[in-house]
């Protein structure tokens, strides 16, 4: 989704994407996180698929607990793949229904690649949702942000609806309680945070629009099949 004077969200304030998309979604993030053999945690499953270790590095001294990097796969991986997403982008979504779980299976779960996910909201709601997201416990990152992503339909373009009091739904869902999500919405600390990777994000990579990956350094950008992504990944 490219950037544009009324979607490119500022510190004072967002505009509401006009639009509809999203897809049905919900068991991905209502089981609880299995403990993975090895290290780590599995991500919540849909039926019948399997999950990446879901690895959260936190740098403790840096950033508070609800700061720092989201990844999925080894840290040893010989590949990085950094993908920079906005919850109201609807090309983000689609590549999060159509080529992230072939991602997964194929490139991720194999040690080919670490994921990692960086915040790129270009509107309020998408850093409201953002926000929360970080909130849940590490392990269920991933599946939440997947189940946002699949809903947008009901959270972020309905007509008519408080698109916070949708994202809380979906948190309950998750096993949020109300006073976490409080916090969550009115954390200024981590609102700015996130505002700040953002902009830093933009300097080093030039991103420019939703979805972008880097990857070895290159930035690649837009929504992409399986077939196209694999071939940017290095002896994949």
């Amino acid at each position: 989704m490219p950037l544009s004077r009324r979607s490119m969200l500022s510190i004072a304030g967002g505009v509401v994407v006009v639009g509809a998309a999203g897809y049905a979604g919900w068991r991905r993030f209502l089981q609880q996180p299995e403990p993975f053999a090895g290290g780590g945690t599995q991500a919540s499953a849909a039926v019948g698929q399997t999950q990446p270790v879901l690895k959260v590095s936190l740098d403790q001294k840096a950033d508070g607990p609800h700061e720092g990097p989201r990844s999925l796969g080894d840290s040893s991986a010989k590949v990085t793949v950094r993908e920079f997403f906005s919850l109201t982008c609807i090309h983000c979504a689609a590549f999060s229904r159509e080529t992230m779980p072939l991602v997964e299976k194929d490139l991720i779960q194999t040690g080919k690649v670490r994921f990692v996910y960086h915040d790129f909201p270009l509107d309020q709601v998408a850093l409201t949702a953002a926000m929360v997201a970080r909130y849940l416990p590490p392990a269920q990152y991933y599946p939440f942000v997947s189940a946002l992503l699949a809903s947008q339909d009901r959270w972020a373009f309905a007509r008519g609806v408080n698109n916070t009091d949708e994202i809380w739904k979906l948190a309950a869902l998750a096993g949020m309680s109300r006073d976490t999500f409080d916090a969550a919405v009115s954390d200024g600390h981590l609102r700015d945070w996130i505002l700040a990777q953002q902009k830093k994000d933009q300097d080093t990579y030039s991103i420019d629009s939703t979805p972008s990956f880097v990857i070895d350094g290159k930035k690649y950008a837009g929504e992409m099949n399986y077939d196209a992504f694999r071939k940017l990944i290095p002896d994949a």
